[in-house]
């Protein structure tokens, strides 16, 4: 039995899809869900669905009973993961789950230094935690998502410009599907065991390449601005977004100025078995006029 967390989410969710479309059997799926009334479209598709927060041990450790295999997809509760993260863990071992695939996160930087520290810091001691536990693991750590490039650009785009601080730094932007097929890959396939992968496109871009990938596909003139970060933050903060809204999307613009998400490896490519999707064809998709 393979059980998916986060199975809900976009990344649990396309997992599920792509393990079906590789034939697994429905009825060697289980998806863990905090909440089962939301998980009609699992049931639907002839998933088991267990009930399971990363808050409450005694739910992971009766959920995970019987589980081969395990893909832990990381919280999206910063302040509170580490516990959460650490919850899964300890109940994984306790239960005796045959091996734990944990989507982490890729960066350069693993210092405190780092100004995306407070996301990383928990990616780093879950990963310490599953290699001191004794089960076998898989880390896949996964660049930042081609999906949210939209959001980093704003609403306005084509009318307003690129306005972020990244300079001329690339970023090897990664397509969440192609994270997806090769988590599938790894839960279906074999020798994964023991394994780090970094989960990153074949080529990186920068924010100019950005602008003009959208202005081929709109049709209209989008420039690339790269204000210093304090002008960054009044702007957004002028625009009134919250506080902590501002702080995420100030500190992800300096970890693409300084290169966290500039590393290309070919990880993904191999496990996908073909070139992972470009961003240039991701946002014609988006902005194609």
């Amino acid at each position: 039995m393979i059980l998916i967390t986060g199975a809900t989410g976009h990344f649990g969710a396309a997992t599920i899809d792509f393990l079906l479309k590789k034939g697994f059997r429905a009825k060697d799926i289980a998806a863990l869900v905090r909440d089962e009334a939301k998980a009609g479209d699992l049931k639907a598709k002839g998933i088991t669905i267990l009930e399971g927060d990363y808050n409450h041990y005694e739910s992971l450790l009766k959920a995970f009973q019987g589980i081969d295999k395990l893909l832990f997809v990381s919280g999206n509760d910063v302040l509170n993961r580490g516990k959460q993260h650490e919850n899964v863990v300890n109940a994984a071992k306790e239960a005796g789950v045959g091996h734990v695939v944990y989507t982490s996160f890729s960066r350069k930087n693993e210092t405190e230094t780092s100004p995306i520290y407070i996301v990383a810091k928990t990616h780093l001691a879950t990963e310490q935690a599953l290699k001191e536990s004794g089960l076998t693991y898989t880390i896949l750590r996964n660049n930042i998502y081609a999906d949210f490039i939209p959001m980093f650009v704003g609403p306005t785009v084509l009318e307003t410009g690129v306005f972020v601080p990244a300079g001329d730094t690339p970023v090897a932007f990664t397509l969440r599907n192609d994270m997806a097929e090769a988590a599938a890959n790894v839960l279906t396939g074999k020798g994964h065991e023991n394994k780090d992968y970094v989960i990153s496109n074949t080529e990186a871009v920068t924010f100019h390449d950005i602008a003009r990938f959208i202005s081929e596909a709109s049709g209209k003139q989008v420039g690339y601005i790269s204000p210093e970060p304090e002008t960054y933050v009044q702007v957004l903060t002028n625009a009134g977004l919250p506080a902590e809204v501002i702080g995420v999307s100030a500190g992800f613009a300096e970890g693409f100025r300084q290169g966290e998400f500039s590393s290309t490896e070919t990880d993904l490519a191999n496990l996908l078995g073909r070139k992972p999707a470009t961003v240039k064809d991701f946002l014609t998709g988006v902005y194609s006029a």
